[in-house]
Formats: C-alpha cells, sequence, structure tokens
C-alpha cells in the first residue's frame, strides 16, 4: 500500500542525469564541426540552455524559437561562424538521445514501485529525444504512461499540460497524486497551482529562496519510499 496512488515522475535531471547526455551530445557534434569543445563552452552552453527553457516556461519563446536559438546564442558568444544550425541541432537531438545515465539507482526504483503505484513521465522534452531516452534506459518499460509537452501541445508549468494529465489519469483524487522533480519553477510551480502535492528532488541542498514552497523535499531519491509512505523498498 501507498499514501499515493499516482506519481508523475519529471525525467530529465530527476530520473536521469541530463547534464550527461548534453556533454556527451555536445562534444559529439563540435566535432563534426571540426572543435574540440572546451569546459567552459560547455558551461556556457548549459547556462544559455537553462535561460531558454525558462524564458519557454514563462512563455517569453515558442518551442520552435527556443531549439535552434539555444545554439544560435552559444555560436555567436563563441565567434563562430558558418555552423548549419538545423543539421547541428538535428544531430545535436539525435545524440542527445542515444546515451543515459541514471540519478540514485532511478531503475530499480521504478521497478520495485510496480504495482504499488501507477508511474508516468511528465516532460517538456523534446518528443523523439524523451521517448528514445525512456526505451533505451529501460525506464519505459517501468512507466504506465508519459506526457510530453510536445504532444499536449503546451508546457510546464502551465495549467493546461497539468490538466490533460489530470484528465487522462484514472485517479481522480488530486491529493493522491505526487508530483516528483528538480525544476521548482516547472515541476513545483505546476503541481502547486493546480493543488497537487509536490515533491521537490534536490540533490544539492542548497536552500529555495524562491517563493515556490514545495510540500516535500528528497535530497535522495531512494527516500521517495518515505515520501509514499512504502517500507522495506517496497
Amino acid at each position: 500500500m501507498s499514501k499515493y496512488s499516482v506519481v508523475l515522475w519529471d525525467l530529465d535531471d530527476t530520473l536521469l542525469d541530463f547534464e550527461y547526455s548534453q556533454s556527451y551530445a555536445l562534444t559529439k557534434c563540435f566535432r563534426t564541426i571540426g572543435r574540440r569543445i572546451k569546459p567552459e563552452e560547455l558551461a556556457l552552453y548549459s547556462r544559455i540552455n537553462q535561460s531558454f527553457w525558462k524564458r519557454l516556461e514563462r512563455g517569453e519563446i515558442t518551442k520552435e524559437e527556443l531549439i535552434p536559438g539555444r545554439f544560435v546564442t552559444l555560436f555567436e558568444a563563441l565567434g563562430i561562424e558558418g555552423v548549419d544550425i538545423d543539421r547541428f541541432r538535428s544531430e545535436y537531438q539525435e545524440a542527445l538521445g542515444s546515451v543515459f545515465a541514471f540519478r540514485d539507482d532511478a531503475l530499480t526504483i521504478c521497478h520495485s514501485l510496480r504495482g504499488i503505484v501507477k508511474q508516468y513521465v511528465i516532460t517538456n522534452g523534446v518528443t523523439h529525444t524523451q521517448l528514445r531516452k525512456l526505451r533505451l534506459s529501460g525506464l519505459a518499460e517501468t512507466m504506465d504512461g508519459v506526457f510530453i509537452s510536445d504532444e499536449i501541445g503546451c508546457q510546464k508549468p502551465g495549467e493546461q499540460f497539468f490538466q490533460y494529465c489530470l484528465d487522462h489519469l484514472e485517479e481522480k483524487d488530486i491529493s493522491k497524486i505526487l508530483i516528483v522533480g528538480d525544476s521548482l519553477t516547472s515541476d513545483m510551480l505546476g503541481g502547486i497551482r493546480m493543488g497537487i502535492p509536490t515533491c521537490w528532488y534536490h540533490p544539492s541542498g542548497n536552500p529555495n529562496d524562491t517563493e515556490i514552497h514545495p510540500d516535500m523535499e528528497i535530497d535522495d531519491l531512494h527516500r521517495i519510499y518515505d515520501v509514499l509512505e512504502v517500507f522495506g523498498n517496497a
């Protein structure tokens, strides 16, 4: 038995280590343009990418602007010219979905919760990339469904995104649904707006200095058993 009947998992930087895949994809794609990416350039892209996603969450840009825009901004900052942006971003997305690394034994944890709670992925990522990572990692086999913003037509933290999810769940008691994710401005804010219980995953342990206050916090995914009130590792 569990306190909750449904868990809505964020994917990148919750179940999977996004930085690992991002580093691999950028390194591979920079080689195709005859360059060796430096650690500081990886860090720069990470900041640019995060800023674009935050702008998307706030409704300031569209997904169509985000996908190429972050690379245009990166190349301008590095003074790199003559790159085919469409080809580069296509190769990047393909590479991004081809490798994965788990956070905190995520696959084992999700497997152990099968039959105890229903599990779904909720993600703003690119459909092809996310589905491929789910399949290759084995996480797809543990999930009861996947909600992707591209297919829904709206992004987290938008109310439309979460309403769509709620409309497609058998569980209609919101108090029995739990959102688990690393992003305060995406997963947690969206859940709070909808009245869905929220669990913030923040392994860094840095203090929350925002006005967004999730219901619960964990610094390791293994602690989800305590949150769900499932004992003995399910």
